[in-house]
């Protein structure tokens, strides 16, 4: 058995781009990414994701300015009033910040968003399960091709009114917004916790062994 050692370098380097160029993105592209999150599972096999492509100014100016309340209000507090994670050093988590704050303020500068949402049923713990795997998929498929996208949630804060500005129905619930654009920045490999520190074997707290 084979393995595309091409997937592995996309996972390893599909970082969260939060600044973005302005420039337009081809609608092949945006096609191809979404098609991407249509191949992923989801609960019984239902396909009750819906994906919003949103390019319009005005919907986007709209929805920004909420999005920025949030981040106002309660985000930015927090993020500023807390410390660095164990292990994380004080200049990258001032660097996150400072990312973060920046698609704060120029969401609506990101050319496209693909707004995920699940339609019909009632929302539970595991309703993310039928949509976040073509959240990752279409992460993924926009790193291959050099685009750059993050996953946010924050729109949550002002979900009704976010609701109401993309014109979702009752029936409907978003789970995420994905900005998407050509990267100001460049891809690079992920810093992440080691295995040795988040995986267990067999049994919660047993070190994991390869044997």
């Amino acid at each position: 058995m084979t393995t595309d050692p091409g997937l592995f370098e996309i996972i390893r380097t599909t970082r969260s781009m939060r600044r973005l160029k302005p420039d337009p993105v081809p609608a092949t592209l945006i096609r191809q990414i979404l098609e991407a999150g249509t191949c992923a599972p989801s609960g019984g096999n239902m396909q009750r994701w819906r994906f919003l492509v949103v390019r319009d100014p005005a919907v986007k100016r709209q929805v920004a300015a909420f999005y920025r309340r949030g981040w106002d209000e309660q985000v930015a507090p927090t993020y500023r009033a807390g410390a660095p994670a164990p292990g994380m050093e004080r200049d990258k988590f001032d660097r996150l910040l400072a990312a973060a704050e920046h698609l704060a303020h120029h969401l609506q500068d990101a050319p496209v968003w693909i707004v995920p949402c699940l339609e019909g049923g009632t929302p539970t713990r595991t309703s993310g399960a039928s949509i976040y795997p073509a959240v990752q998929n279409m992460l993924l498929a926009a790193r291959a091709l050099g685009l750059g996208a993050t996953l946010t949630t924050l729109h949550v804060i002002h979900e009704r009114e976010v609701d109401a500005a993309l014109g979702l129905p009752e029936t409907a619930k978003s789970y995420a917004i994905l900005p998407i654009g050509w990267p100001s920045g460049r891809f690079g490999p992920v810093r992440r916790t080691r295995l040795e520190d988040v995986v267990f074997g067999d049994r919660w707290g047993t070190p994991f062994s390869d044997a």
